[in-house]
């Protein structure tokens, strides 16, 4: 590897964006990127003068790219991911790792196998207020977490289901997973990622205003393994500009942290024994990574860890997969 850790992008969608966040990231270089519609493949490659193809097996085989960026149908994401690192690349898949928690655990094991650095791109992790929500937490601010709320309550139109490449996958169970599964999972893996590992999940999901296979709202009650409880609720039916919330209720205090419009913010921090408690007491590294790029380009070079590995990234889907699994059976779910 030369000076700079050299990047392959699978898939053009929102895999666009981290092809332009490689080529402006320090010590990165993009040199290919790859999509099944060549239009598109062009098009990228032209805007970022790098190279482009249609057949990911040819960006497998370059030697001259050190890790690839998984920005695919969901359903697809550990079988590519396991493909790049049986190559010897390092590689990030976009958010969640995979539906399945057998096929996670394979790509798991195989980055383990081949010594590469396997991340999961979850953007919220790098939002420096919600870094600082997290300690916050582990410092003790609020106390003992009692109880927790999320609510995603997001519009999707049904042309929205339809679209995309290759055509519907949006709609498709093994393919997206719904509400929990695509939209949902950003909020889920905050979520566990404030609070602590789940234990248990009762869990219903459906369909409401869509004509799609997957399921647009689901609702859950979590356990968390330190005590706290939790409810969960995830649509793609609502009115749009809802945004989502989460809410974390300790016994000394609360926090409360908004999401909508693209617009980031704990819109509360509140300690009873503090009542001038401030997020900005904490303070955080200069040298942290602000993005999943930075953050490859350090685990690759440096050696440290990643905001979300293959480990963490499995969690959440865990999460929502034993919310379908309850949803179907009726029964509580308990995650090991």
């Amino acid at each position: 590897m030369g000076e700079k850790v050299r990047f392959g992008i699978l898939g053009l969608g929102i895999g666009a964006s981290r092809a332009r966040m490689v080529s402006r990231t320090e010590g990165a270089e993009l040199v290919c990127v790859c999509d099944l519609q060549e239009e598109k493949a062009r098009q990228i490659a032209k805007e970022l003068r790098c190279e482009w193809c249609t057949d990911y097996e040819k960006m497998l085989a370059r030697k001259d790219i050190d890790a690839i960026g998984i920005f695919t149908p969901s359903g697809t994401h550990a079988d590519y991911a396991i493909k790049a690192v049986e190559a010897g690349k390092h590689v990030f898949t976009t958010k969640p790792m995979d539906i399945s928690v057998e096929k996670c655990d394979r790509l798991i094991e195989a980055a383990r196998k081949a010594e590469v650095v396997l991340a999961v791109d979850f953007d919220n992790r790098y939002v420096d207020e919600f870094r600082k929500v997290k300690l916050a937490i582990e410092n003790g601010r609020i106390g003992r977490i009692i109880l927790t709320d999320m609510r995603m309550k997001w519009f999707r139109t049904q042309e929205y289901y339809e679209s995309g490449y290759p055509s519907g996958w949006r709609s498709r169970r093994k393919t997206e997973g719904g509400s929990a599964a695509n939209q949902g999972v950003h909020y889920i893996d905050l979520l566990q990622w404030f609070v602590g590992p789940v234990k248990t999940v009762y869990g219903m999901s459906g369909t409401f205003t869509h004509r799609i296979e997957t399921e647009d709202t689901s609702v859950a009650i979590l356990t968390f393994e330190n005590g706290a409880w939790g409810t969960l609720v995830t649509t793609t039916a609502s009115v749009p500009h809802l945004g989502s919330v989460i809410e974390i209720n300790g016994d000394n205090g609360a926090i409360i942290l908004n999401a909508k419009g693209g617009e980031k913010k704990v819109a509360l921090y509140y300690c009873k024994d503090r009542p001038d408690a401030s997020l900005d007491e904490f303070s955080l590294p200069e040298d942290r990574p602000k993005n999943i790029i930075e953050d490859m380009v350090s685990a690759i070079t440096k050696g440290t860890p990643v905001a979300v590995d293959g480990a963490e990234g499995k969690k959440s889907v865990e999460i929502f997969n034993a919310i379908y699994e309850s949803s179907r059976t009726g029964k509580p779910v308990k995650i090991e």
